[in-house]
């Protein structure tokens, strides 16, 4: 049954919006109903993630202060739906919700940017690169060590007019959220995936909802992708293994080719000194107990150093 009003949750910012609004056409391409003025309404909700921008995630309370405010709308009724990159939501949810879908995946990639250099290995040393992701700062440190990291926190936009303003020589942004922009041409260098591993689940986008609204669940059914839930289920169940902490920096992708689900993931030091690998393959199906065998591997192989990792 599809509801007369559906209520879409979002952050405020230019990549959220243009996230929900993608997630709001293809409602309405696979249930034409829903195309009628007034069924679908788009909320928006400030987030602290958002108000606060002059401290480190993890000095915060983490990326869930990107979704929290959002699941307590879910939870009191007031959005019917929860749009999320799936990079920022928590390793466990609060009991009641559910990611209910997750769309096809975009690319996971990289994007450099630059006034100094067209590529991360020309710039100068001595630069700084501005980023407030451990996972990034810990690769770009491994890669050049002589390069240095400032904090960097704001949405795509707010990073960039930064990055203009000279407040860093370079950033890195996500290419899938430029891509969303209208902006992938401003990337000078796509970083590969073999050379910068992304964060967990980067290029997904995840809809929430009530566990118990299974009407609303079984809408969401043609947006769905199997493919890249089951990658999405390896990844994050690695951070699972890990106690899903973001004051670590991990780094993990999963694939899908000729029927079989291979996994890379890495832990680092934040000052990217020291590196663990791991990897995993088997069926799709067993993506979530793939995922969690390597974040064991992980866990194991730094050994009595990851507990100060998580300090």
């Amino acid at each position: 049954m599809i509801p007369d009003r559906l209520r879409i949750g979002t952050r405020g910012s230019d990549m959220a919006l243009a996230q929900t609004h993608l997630v709001r056409d293809r409602l309405k391409a696979a249930w034409p109903e829903l195309t009628e003025p007034g069924r679908i309404e788009i909320v928006v909700i400030n987030t602290i993630a958002d108000r606060v921008l002059d401290r480190p995630l993890s000095a915060i309370g983490g990326k869930g202060l990107f979704t929290k405010e959002l699941e307590q709308a879910l939870l009191d009724g007031r959005i019917d739906l929860a749009v999320h990159s799936m990079k920022d939501v928590e390793t466990w949810l609060p009991d009641g919700l559910e990611i209910a879908c997750i769309l096809p995946r975009d690319d996971p990639r990289e994007a450099f940017l630059s006034h100094k250099a067209k590529r991360l290995a020309d710039l100068p040393a001595g630069s700084s690169v501005g980023t407030s992701s451990l996972r990034r700062a810990a690769q770009i440190l491994e890669m050049r060590p002589d390069l240095r990291i400032a904090p960097l926190r704001g949405n795509a936009n707010t990073r960039l007019r930064k990055l203009g303003e000279g407040e860093c020589d370079a950033t890195l942004l996500a290419l899938c959220g430029l891509r969303r922009l209208g902006m992938a041409e401003i990337a000078q260098e796509i970083i590969s995936t073999a050379e910068m591993l992304p964060s967990v689940a980067q290029g997904a986008l995840g809809i929430e909802c009530r566990s118990a609204d299974s009407a609303l669940i079984d809408l969401l059914t043609p947006l769905r992708c199997v493919t890249s839930t089951q990658r999405v289920q390896a990844e994050r169940a690695l951070l699972e293994a890990l106690d899903g902490s973001c004051r670590t920096p991990v780094a993990a992708l999963a694939e899908i080719e000729h029927g079989r689900l291979s996994l890379s993931g890495l832990l680092f030091t934040p000052d990217g000194l020291k590196r663990w690998s791991a990897t995993g393959e088997g069926a799709p199906a067993d993506a979530h107990a793939i995922g969690f065998a390597a974040g064991q591997a992980l866990r194991e192989a730094a050994g009595d150093l990851y507990a100060s990792l998580l300090q």
